[in-house]
């Protein structure tokens, strides 16, 4: 193995370090909030709102990711542009967009159940006290649900950071990219791709970390 090519391609594997960390960011963040809006309509009763987010989510869940970012890529956000008379988006918008809603189906389904596993008489007695539906749910509901789906959510955000590497396939410049590029210009096999496994293994701890410090604090909070 050579290790120069470390050094020779440190700038590649740096951007592609940072990249990864915002896309992973922002895939969580909007992911949350179309995940949170999703699993309200999901338990919400009207059938004209459990109908569409049905449908939203067997269509993320039920097709691969990759495809979902070509099909992003390469159809639907040039349309839309089209549409509008914008410029096609770049590899990385359609990245952010892809992982986003990706994401957001796979959370809709953790808020669902955090929230239809806690007992509806917390609901009722909420209600009895003269709260709205929404208070109820915001003040009552979601904060007991959320110390239960801390632990999915974490594994759904360590599983998109890792998911996050698919978006190669539409060039964008995250360790994936990088440690391919490094490999494929020095024919050198096992560095660049030892480095990025490292890489990832730092990321995913980092981030179990974070979610443990949470669930700790979280508990004591409660």
């Amino acid at each position: 193995m050579d290790w120069s090519v470390v050094v020779d391609y440190k700038g590649y594997f740096i951007e592609g370090f940072f990249l990864t960390i915002q896309l992973t960011t922002v895939g969580i963040i909007f992911g949350l909030i179309i995940g949170l809006i999703l699993g309200l309509m999901r338990v919400s009763g009207n059938r004209w709102l459990i109908r569409p987010a049905q449908i939203y989510v067997d269509i993320f869940r039920g097709t691969p990711l990759l495809l979902q970012i070509l099909a992003i890529h390469k159809a639907v956000l040039p349309t839309l542009a089209d549409l509008v008379g914008l410029d096609a988006p770049s590899s990385v918008t359609s990245a952010f967009v892809a992982l986003s809603l990706n994401a957001g189906a796979y959370i809709a389904e953790i808020f669902r159940g955090g929230i239809q596993s806690i007992d509806k008489g917390q609901m009722e007695a909420a209600r009895s006290l003269g709260m709205s539906y929404a208070q109820a749910m915001r003040f009552v509901i979601l904060p007991q649900a959320f110390k239960r789906m801390l632990p999915p959510l974490g594994n759904e955000f360590i599983a998109l950071m890792k998911d996050s590497s698919l978006v190669m396939v539409i060039a964008v410049h995250e360790i994936t990219y990088a440690a391919s590029t490094a490999s494929k210009n020095t024919f050198e096999v096992w560095t660049p791709y030892i480095v990025a496994g490292v890489m990832y293994l730092f990321l995913t701890y980092i981030l179990s970390r974070i979610v443990a410090y949470l669930e700790r604090r979280y508990s004591t909070s409660q």
